[in-house]
Parts: C-alpha cells; structure tokens; sequence
C-alpha cells in the first residue's frame, strides 16, 4: 500500500513538472526581405522545435534553415548557398531566451499577454543579443505565441549579391509563432 502512495505521489510530481514545461515541433518561423524590386523572398519554415518553461519564463527556439520554403525555388537554392545562409555548414538557426516580465502573465488564467522577451539569437555562425515583444494568448489550456522583430544581415555576416542590389531587405522581418498544448 505504501509503495502504491509513492507511485501514485511521483506520478503527479512528474506530471506537474512536465506540464511546467511546453514543447512542440511545429512551430513557425517566417522569413520575410521583400523590396519595391522583389516580392519573392520570402519563406516559411513550419518544422520549428520549440519550448516554453511557464515557470521559468525561458524559451527556446531552433530552425533547420533548409526547412524554408519559398515559392521560387530558385531563390531557395540561392537562400541555401554559401553566398548566402550557407546551410551545409551552418544548419541552423537558435534561440534561446527569457520572459523578463513573467509575473505579468498567467499561463493558467485565460487571455492575451503581451511578454517581453529578450535572449541570443543564433544565425549564420553568429549570435547577437535580441530584445522584442511577443504575444501570449492562453485559451482552454494551450498557449499560443507570437512574436515580429527585425535583424540586421550584416550583424549575422549574411551577404550576397542580391542583398547589395536591392532584391533582399537589408533588414527583414522575422515571425515566430508556436502553440503550445
């Protein structure tokens, strides 16, 4: 009878630890540098790994760059180059964050938070700090994410003839959205 109380008590503390922590590997990530000269770079990677601690407001992100899809092929081939993202050597992309305003969401309490994000974000080989807003909707116990911000290719060491000409965005726009059960 006591063993069966131990079991009983570790299964519920494991459950209670587990649901603390989300994942998924669904999540997407878009890539959007389009210009006044070109509409079609633009992508989505919908085979993201990501994870949110709700008690400890960490967050995780990790992309496989050849997982983008653009509607060109050949922009995806150019997008995977190594004058470009360079996915044979680097792989993928990664980020690894915290919620510094955590207090301020209820991960159990139906709404729509508004979570201050900031953490390393991994692209190319390079890591730079990034800082933006995302929103956290709880609704019936899943939690969906969503978050907009831009990155600088230069900070990442991404170059290529197209970003010079004007065909890719110096500075494109990256969204991130998960849901998390």
């Amino acid at each position: 009878m006591k063993k069966s109380f131990l079991f009983i008590g570790l299964v519920l503390a494991a459950g209670a630890l587990f649901a603390q922590k989300k994942v998924t590997t669904s999540a997407t990530v878009s890539f959007d540098a389009t210009t006044s000269i070109d509409a079609l770079p633009k992508a989505d990677n919908k085979t993201v790994v990501a994870s949110l601690d709700t008690k400890k407001g960490t967050v995780a992100f990790e992309a496989i760059i050849k997982n983008f899809a653009f509607t060109n092929p050949m922009i995806q081939d150019h997008f995977n180059g190594a004058k470009w993202m360079d996915s044979e050597k680097f792989t993928t992309a990664t980020f690894t964050g915290v919620i510094t305003n955590l207090k301020a969401i209820n991960f159990k309490k139906d709404g729509t938070y508004k979570a201050d994000v900031e953490g390393d974000l991994t692209i190319h080989g390079e890591t730079q700090k990034v800082k933006t807003i995302a929103m956290i909707v709880v609704n019936g116990g899943t939690i969906t994410t969503t978050s907009d911000f831009n990155v600088k290719l230069e900070d990442y060491k991404v170059s290529g003839p197209a970003i010079g000409a004007g065909k890719v965005a110096k500075e494109p726009k990256i969204t991130v959205s998960a849901e998390f059960k």
